[in-house]
Order: C-alpha cells, then sequence, then structure tokens
C-alpha cells in the first residue's frame, strides 16, 4: 500500500548574499517516514526546516504541504510562563482535558505531583519534556526536530529516543547525536553541496553504500582514463602519418566520446584534523579534591566531595541537568569559588576551560584570525595558527571574516581552536558538542582520547564520551562520586530507568550503582491486571471520542484512566 505524501519540496534555491545554501534542490516526504538528517554545519538543515514551517522563504522554488499533513515542532521560544503548573499550561496551551495531557506526558515520567510543580522550578531537561508533551498533544503525524538533543540530559534523552521508536507518526531529526540517529531512525537525509538526498537506509548503511558507489566512480572513471590514455598513445604516434590519419582521427573522437561516460563525483568535503599540542607535565597527581562543598551563597549543590585525579586521565562528568555537573566545572575551573573545603591543582599545570554558552561572549567586530593570534599560547606562529584554522574547517578566505558573520557552529568550533592553541595542560569542556556535525564531534573524541593532558568533559553525546572518557563521575543528590564500571554500564542503567524497570541508584561511598530488588509477585500481579484493565478503558475512551454522543460516559472514563494510572504509580 502506498504511503500518503505529507510533504514536496521542489526547485529549492536558497542564498545568504554570495553563499548559496541550496541550489535546485528537490525531495518528497511521505507518513511515517523517520529521517535522520544529517550535513556539515552551515549545510542548509535549519535553513530547510525554517521553510518547511514559514519563517523562511525560498528564493525560488515552493514548500508544497499536502492536506493531510498536522506539522509539529518544537518552538524555540518557551510558550510557557514560569509560574504556570506543568499540568495547568499543558491544559491552557493545548485546550485538551486534563487526562490527555496527563497521559500523554507520563511518557517523559511528568506524573504525580510534578504535574502540579511550577515549571520554572524544573530543570531545562524537564522543561523540554514539557514542550515535547505539548507539541504531541496536537497530534502532528510529522515532526521538525531541530537539534533536540541539545542541552539535554541522558535520561531525558533516551526518554525521547524510546518514544520515537513508537511514534506512529514521522519525523524529520536533525542531530549530532550519532548514536541517538543510529537508534530512532531509518531513513537518512544528506544536505550536500547544495542538494537534499534522501535514502530508505538507516545512517549506518546509507554511508557504507555512498561509500562504495564513490569508490565504483572512481574505479570506472580510472578505467576510462587508462583507456583515454592508450587511444592518445596511438593519435599521438600515427596521427602524423596519410595512411593512418583516419584510424588516429576516429580514435580521437573515441577519446572524446569517453569523456561523457565518465562519473562525476562531488567535490569532497575537508575532514576536521584535531590536532592538540601535547602537555609538557609529567606524571603524578593532577588534582587534589578534600571535602570539598560547591554551589552559590544562597544554595549549597553538592557536599563532602573527596577525590583525587592523577596526570593524563579523561574524565567525563555526568548526571541529570540541574543536579550541578556545571558548578562543579565552574569550580575547578575557578571561576566560582567553593563554599568550603580544598581544591588543588598540581602548580605548574596550565588549564583552559570552555563553558556552555562560550562563543557568545566573543567580540563580534573581532576577526577569525585576530581571535586565533590572541589566544594563541606565546610563541605559537602564524603557521600553525592557519594549520589549526584547516583542522577546523576554516578556509584562507576566513581569516578575515567577522565573528558576526559566524555560524553557531562555526563559532563553536572557533572557541575549540583558540583553546587547543593555548598549549594547556587541562582542558576542562562544559557540552562541547553542541552545534557541531557529528564528523566534527567524533574527531575531536578521538584528539582528546589521544591527548596526553587531563580532560574533564560535561556531555550527553554517547558516541564522543565512549571515544575519550577512561573514568565517570557521577553528580546526584548533592554528591560527587566515581562511578565504577564502563561508560556502557552507566549507560545501560539509565535505560532500564527509562523503561521503568526497577533500577535506583543506591550509591555506595565507591559510587557503584547498585540494581533494586524485583517486585514481589503479588505487586507484579496488581500491576498485571492494573495496565490489562487500563488497555480497556483507553480503547474505551477512543470509541466514545469517535462517536461523540455520550459526554457523561466519556467524562466518568477519563476519571477511571486517572484512577487507575495513580495506583500504578504507587506500585
Amino acid at each position: 500500500m502506498a504511503k500518503s505524501l505529507l510533504l514536496q519540496a521542489r526547485g529549492i534555491y536558497k542564498s545568504y548574499g554570495e553563499k548559496i545554501i541550496l541550489s535546485d534542490a528537490n525531495v518528497s516526504i511521505t507518513e511515517k517516514q523517520k529521517i535522520g538528517v544529517i550535513g556539515r554545519n552551515g549545510a542548509g538543515k535549519s535553513t530547510f526546516f525554517k521553510m518547511i514551517t514559514g519563517d523562511e522563504q525560498p528564493d525560488k522554488g515552493s514548500i508544497i504541504h499536502m492536506p493531510d499533513l498536522q506539522l509539529g515542532y518544537i518552538p524555540q521560544v518557551d510558550p510557557f510562563d514560569p509560574s504556570e503548573t506543568v499540568i495547568g499550561f499543558l491544559e491552557r496551551y493545548t485546550n485538551k482535558p486534563e487526562w490527555e495531557c496527563a497521559k500523554v506526558a507520563s511518557q517523559f515520567q511528568l506524573k504525580g505531583e510534578m504535574l502540579t510543580t511550577k515549571i520554572g522550578d524544573l530543570s531545562g531537561g524537564y522543561q523540554m519534556r514539557v514542550k515535547l508533551t505539548s507539541t504531541l498533544l496536537f497530534e502532528p503525524n510529522l515532526l521538525l526536530l531541530d537539534e533536540p538533543t541539545n542541552y539535554l540530559d541522558l535520561s531525558t534523552l533516551i526518554l525521547l529516543e524510546n518514544f520515537l521508536k513508537t511514534f506512529r507518526g514521522g519525523f524529520l531529526c536533525i542531530t549530532h547525536d550519532r548514536e541517538f540517529i543510529k537508534k530512532t531512525c531509518t531513513s537518512t537525509m544528506e544536505v550536500e553541496h547544495g542538494k537534499i538526498v534522501l535514502h530508505n537506509e538507516p545512517l549506518e548503511r546509507y554511508l557504507e553504500l555512498k561509500e562504495e558507489q564513490k569508490s565504483l566512480a572512481e574505479s570506472v572513471n580510472k578505467n576510462i582514463e587508462l583507456k583515454q590514455k592508450q587511444l592518445k598513445t596511438f593519435v599521438d604516434r600515427f596521427g602524423a602519418k596519410a595512411s593512418m590519419a583516419k584510424s588516429a582521427q576516429s580514435k580521437a573522437k573515441q577519446i572524446d566520446r569517453l569523456d561523457s561516460k565518465k562519473i562525476t563525483i562531488a567535490g569532497a568535503l575537508s575532514t576536521v584534523k584535531m590536532i592538540i599540542p601535547e602537555s609538557s607535565a609529567k606524571a603524578g597527581t593532577a588534582l587534589a579534591i578534600e571535602n570539598l562543598d560547591i554551589g552559590y551563597p544562597e544554595k549549597t549543590i553538592a557536599t563532602g566531595i573527596k577525590l583525587d585525579v592523577d596526570k593524563g586521565k579523561k574524565i567525563a562528568i555526568l548526571g541529570d541537568n540541574g543536579q550541578g555537573k556545571s558548578t562543579l566545572l565552574k569550580t575547578l575551573a575557578g571561576t566560582l569559588k567553593p563554599i568550603n573545603g580544598d581544591l588543588k591543582w598540581s602548580s605548574e599545570l596550565k588549564i583552559s576551560y570552555y563553558a556552555q554558552h562560550v562563543h557568545l561572549a566573543l567580540d563580534p567586530n573581532e576577526t577569525v584570525h585576530d581571535y586565533l593570534r590572541r589566544t594563541a599560547s606565546p610563541g605559537v606562529d602564524d603557521a600553525t595558527i592557519f594549520m589549526m584554522m584547516g583542522n577546523f574547517l576554516f578556509r584562507k578566505g576566513d581569516t578575515k571574516k567577522q565573528v558576526m558573520v559566524l555560524s553557531g557552529g562555526e563559532k563553536a568550533r572557533l572557541c575549540l581552536a583558540g583553546m587547543f592553541l593555548t598549549k594547556s595542560d587541562v582542558l576542562l569542556l562544559d557540552e562541547p558538542t553542541n552545534h557541531l556535525d557529528f564528523e566534527t564531534v567524533e574527531a575531536m573524541g578521538t584528539a582528546l582520547s589521544k591527548f596526553n593532558g587531563t580532560v574533564f568533559v560535561v556531555s550527553h553525546d554517547r558516541t564522543f564520551v565512549s571515544l575519550l572518557a577512561n573514568e565517570i563521575w557521577q553528580v546526584k543528590d548533592g554528591n560527587v562520586k566515581r562511578v565504577l564500571g564502563t561508560y556502557e554500564d552507566y549507560v545501560w542503567q539509565k535505560e532500564q530507568a527509562a523503561q521503568n524497570q526497577p533500577v535506583t541508584n543506591t550509591s555506595s561511598d565507591s559510587g557503584e550503582i547498585k540494581p533494586k530488588k524485583a517486585l514481589d509477585k503479588q505487586k507484579r500481579k496488581q500491576l498485571y491486571l492494573l495496565e490489562k484493565e487500563l488497555k480497556k478503558v483507553n480503547k474505551k475512551i477512543e470509541n466514545l471520542k469517535s462517536a461523540g454522543d455520550k459526554p457523561q460516559e466519556l467524562e466518568k472514563q477519563e476519571s477511571i484512566w486517572l484512577e487507575i494510572t495513580e495506583k500504578i504509580e504507587k506500585l
């Protein structure tokens, strides 16, 4: 059965000044397609999304919304007032009844007392859950997700993944998180060289096919060039001889005809090469923390931290949003004073800190070269600066570009390039992967893993953390603990928790995460019966809504639904 067409882009052309973003781009989106959108920063991915929503218009061509399209996207500006409760906002914003709002919210673990909590009191991750819930209550059949993983903690990210896997509609998702694409998307859309290419293959298979096609094209072209070379040798040798002139002319025409059989290969995109200057620090202890309390004058975030770090360690600082990861990193960087206790770095170490929004503090009038020249360590020559620019995809013509004309991704790359030019022994990185494409993210993870200095990183990008981390610190409930086991173990625990498995973070002094005992037999039976009853009530509600002639019975079933969900939560 053919799928319904929801959206079509025809002959899209878009440019900003002399920079052409899209040129004669065409694509058709059908229902239920789950598409990962990839492409380098500045290729036109977000621009394409803005044209779909109508926030921008193409210079030429058209975006056609079919009658069946119900578009859903997360607004950039928060649609809620911080003083509103979660359930109050959802009812007001969507005009849906309380039971329906609560049902959708429960998919993101917004339940019980949390529904009556003021949104302003929630962490950024939970506020994102509220926005997702509000979007889904409009029952879209096509979602637009532009970097939904930015600033999400791992728990929320996994919940979003689980939802998208079972979402009945389709979606387009731009993200730098390769793992997220692999787990949620079955098709791949690449925006490259001004074109939009959609393949009904998951990311890894698409990249394999693309590489296979490139290798085949190179092989075909090589054989054609070899044949042309042989023909040219004949023409050069016998072209001047009258007896062979006709044959030579024929072969010369054959050379020209072979040109048309060559396969055009688009120019290869630059590859990010992360080169981090080596640390000169000798082996030993880099950092000693003793009974440290961190936070702010009005609020203590974590207390009694007691940890030490050897030089060369690569530490991932993990935990849900609002627990204090960035506060810890700011304290390590010295931009935030400890409330109490001792924090001692080895005296000879040079420390650099990359904050989450560091690119917002750039001087808009400064040029790319001037910024790198200013931030580079004394003694770094221009040749090294130009090499670092190239490593971060800045071309020769970009040296005199002012910061004000750079994209968010370009600004982030500029700050990272400047940081690496400082020749620091310790790198403190707070969400360095946001606004970077996944090629850049993975190249940076690989380079940091090879760096002989010490690295602390706050990140929820699983591929990035897997590439570099050899130690995990967890920030949770006012404590900072070293977690035993691998990063993969940590992620597995989070996945179990997101699936409502009976897992709790009962931390021992070592920070080891232990599983909770399974529900007893009687509770499991109660849970089974309640879930079975809930399915029946859901079906009744759907039938009553379709019929639309028994409002009192519908209200009764909605009340029963709320009662059953409350019982399930208590179990």
